[in-house]
């Protein structure tokens, strides 16, 4: 669920012309990749090899992606951010 503003925003975007929409969107979407672009450090890399490697063995547990978005969607309702 989107926060009023959120939701004000989308509307808008949504109201642009084709061409400000797409714009929007390729702008939106580079920031995210700049976002996702930051290294990881050791630590981290060390605990993604190791919980792949769990994955590949069989022996980690994956959560079903319905599951996960109910987490945050709990975590972020019980900051009063949602």
């Amino acid at each position: 669920m989107m926060s009023p503003a959120t939701e004000q925003l989308l509307q808008s975007a949504l109201a642009l012309p084709e061409e400000e929409r797409l714009l929007l969107v390729e702008a939106l979407l580079a920031e995210c990749d700049r976002a996702l672009a930051q290294p990881f450090d050791d630590a981290c890399l060390a605990e993604i090899k190791r919980r792949s490697a769990e994955i590949d063995a069989g022996t980690g547990r994956l959560t079903p992606w319905p599951e996960v978005k109910q987490r945050v969607r709990q975590r972020l309702e019980g900051r009063g951010d949602g």
